[in-house]
């Protein structure tokens, strides 16, 4: 069962986390299933970019993303070539390290 590191974030895991994450699982609700509210806005239907995470390490584990995925990653807030929608990035067997970036675009979070 990989390990998913999860390095501190003031407002998700402001000690970072260690969790096991399921092979075929997304980031996404590995981190959740381990109480980690990361946002996803769109209940992970990869219409937004609020779950967009940085792979620090084992990037190249996961699968190349779709270009629907890279075409949304362009409007994430802090984009970097090791970013993913932690939506679409699915655990394989490699342990993985991820940073949630410090802010997100969610309008509807922000009363927009």
């Amino acid at each position: 069962m990989p390990i998913i590191k999860v390095l501190p974030h003031p407002e998700y895991a402001p000690q970072g986390a260690e969790i096991h994450a399921n092979t075929g699982d997304s980031i996404c609700e590995a981190l959740l299933d381990h109480d980690i509210p990361i946002e996803h806005a769109c209940e992970m239907s990869r219409a937004c970019t609020t779950c967009h995470c940085i792979v620090r390490e084992g990037y190249d584990s996961l699968e190349e993303p779709e270009e629907e995925e890279e075409d949304l990653l362009d409007r994430a807030w802090g984009l970097e070539p090791q970013s993913r929608l932690s939506c679409q990035a699915i655990v394989g067997k490699e342990d993985l390290t991820v940073e949630i970036p410090r802010y997100s675009i969610n309008h509807a979070r922000e009363n927009h």
